[in-house]
């Protein structure tokens, strides 16, 4: 095939999968699986305890669990008498950083709790966590103001907060376990991305968030806890350590005014 036609064949075929970097290309007559990356789109944000540089073009954010049974009067937290306002601090953080990271091309992923209605994949040590004593309302129990049932697929109870706007092209995926990468398929949306680095946000800070992270960073990626983005309900020694342990160990801690302002510094932003 002689360059005219390579050209042509080009045209008129179409690209195989998400990731900028790991795409094919295929036509009538052709597999292309060695497409050129594309030029990286470095961003250098100030964390601790060293400055990160990132390439916009492999790095995604994950929020983790801003859902109404954490995060809103009437969910779960509220229910069992907890204070569930601590865990509406990342709100407004998010309202701003979100946006700057879509419009910078960076993907929005939706980490939340939304099991299935028989709890077919819960085995009993999960189910006990949240219901301790064989009583009480636990996962996928009705809520008694609303009937809203606890962190079910598709409930009110498991739905992202009215205040977090979700864009078309945002991508979610259900959990099951503290972890967002336990029995689901992040992992694999991740690498189809081409991503290696993820911000991290959402609610709890030293649970579902800090879990996710630490097996992200066992998983290889490199991972930035987005403090201000981040929340818990727990005592704040829980904030402490993980803070703490995630720059010690598995990554590294920013906010997101310092994501924001690097994301303004980029080439022809």
């Amino acid at each position: 095939m002689n360059a005219v036609e390579k050209r042509v064949e080009v045209s008129t075929g179409s690209q195989l999968g998400l990731g900028r970097q790991f795409a094919w290309w295929a036509s009538e007559r052709e597999v292309d699986m060695a497409r050129p990356a594309p030029v990286p789109v470095p961003v250098t944000i100030a964390c601790a305890p060293q400055n990160v540089t990132v390439d916009l073009l492999r790095t995604a954010v994950i929020v983790i669990d801003m859902q109404n049974d954490f995060c809103a009067p009437g969910g779960w937290v509220d229910h069992l008498g907890a204070d569930f306002r601590p865990d509406r601090k990342p709100i407004e953080p998010l309202q701003r950083l979100l946006p700057a990271l879509r419009e910078a091309g960076v993907p929005v992923i939706w980490v939340n709790w939304g099991n299935r209605p028989d709890l077919a994949n819960m085995p009993p040590n999960q189910i006990h966590l949240y219901k301790p004593h064989g009583i009480g309302v636990g996962l996928g129990d009705p809520l008694p103001h609303n009937g809203a049932r606890v962190l079910e697929k598709d409930s009110w109870a498991a739905a992202v907060v009215d205040e977090l706007a979700q864009a078309p092209e945002d991508i979610k995926v259900d959990k099951y376990r503290i972890s967002g990468f336990w029995d689901t398929p992040l992992d694999s949306i991740l690498r189809n991305l081409g991503v290696r680095s993820i911000l991290f946000a959402g609610v709890n800070t030293d649970q579902c968030v800090l879990h996710s992270l630490t097996d992200a960073n066992f998983l290889g990626y490199g991972c930035i806890l987005v403090e201000d983005c981040c929340a818990t309900t727990s005592p704040a020694f829980c904030t402490e350590a993980t803070i703490w342990n995630v720059k010690k160990c598995f990554g590294f801690v920013t906010d997101s005014s310092a994501v924001i302002a690097s994301l303004g510094k980029r080439a022809g932003a």
